[in-house]
Formats: structure tokens, C-alpha cells, sequence
């Protein structure tokens, strides 16, 4: 008996290859900008950015691995770095002594509060300003219906 390979349709595939394009690709133009103008990783951005949005510009490392998407061990990585630049402080919880807290420091809120202009400008020029505002609501609705999915995938 044969089986046939699972196939997707000329649409699918186009949206699917779009969609790994675009997401393989955007992430290292993001980081070039930053790095070139702020001299931090499009990662670095994203928990500067968790952390100010933040209460008391404080998160558990692990509320902030799940804001950011990321393991553990890459955030502790990224937080020694960051650290080591003072953008960020890592204390230990008072409400659970084997947690440990991430804080924005003053140096981290002045750096990503710098950045932001710019980087809002490159994703206007590549993102937002491609589209229609018919398409732009699309798209808000695909990355939510897709982020959905993969949140409860994640478990």
C-alpha cells in the first residue's frame, strides 16, 4: 500500500513560505538597526521593553522568559550581559526567596527609551506603511489566531 506525502495547494504554500520568509528575515534586519544605532539585540529591545511596561519596572525571570518567548538559560545569558552594562539589576524576590527578579535600571530606561523612535521607524518602513489598512487589520488578526495556537501548543 502506498502513502502519499501530506501536499498544501499553490495558496498555501505561497502563504506559507511568505510567512517563513518574512519571519526568518525581519529578526536580522530589526537586530542591524538596533545594533547600528542603540548597540543593542532586537532581544535586548524586547525585554528592555517587558521590563518598562512592567509594575516597578520589575518582572520574575520567569514571567519575563515567558514575555519574551525564551528559555531560562537565554535569558539568564542575555540578563548577565545586560547586566554587565547596567541596563538591567537582578534581585532576589522578597516574596519567594528562591526567585530571582529582573529590574530596569535608570541606565536601561534612558537607553530603550532612546531607541525607540528609530526602531518604530524602521518597522513603519518595512511593516506598517506596506500595507493597506485593510490588510494591516488582516495581519493583526493572522498573528493573533496563529499566536493563539501556539500558545496552546506550547502548553
Amino acid at each position: 500500500m502506498m502513502h502519499s506525502a501530506p501536499r498544501m495547494n499553490p495558496l498555501e504554500s505561497r502563504a506559507w513560505l511568505g510567512l517563513v520568509g518574512v519571519s526568518q528575515v525581519l529578526p536580522h534586519v530589526l537586530d542591524a538597526q538596533l545594533l547600528r544605532d542603540s548597540r543593542l539585540t532586537h532581544f535586548e529591545f524586547t525585554v528592555l521593553s517587558a521590563l518598562y511596561t512592567a509594575p516597578d519596572a520589575t518582572l520574575r525571570m520567569s514571567q519575563l522568559a515567558d514575555r519574551t518567548a525564551a528559555t531560562l538559560p537565554r535569558l539568564s545569558h542575555v540578563c548577565t550581559r545586560m547586566e554587565s552594562r547596567e541596563l538591567v539589576e537582578r534581585l532576589q524576590c522578597a516574596q519567594d526567596r528562591r526567585a530571582t527578579d529582573v529590574h530596569l535600571t535608570a541606565l536601561g530606561r534612558r537607553l530603550f527609551i532612546r531607541a525607540i523612535p528609530r526602531h518604530i521607524e524602521l518597522v513603519r518602513q518595512l511593516v506598517i506603511d506596506s500595507l493597506t489598512p485593510e490588510q494591516l487589520e488582516a495581519l493583526a488578526d493572522i498573528t493573533e489566531a496563529i499566536g493563539a495556537r501556539l500558545e496552546a501548543h506550547r502548553g
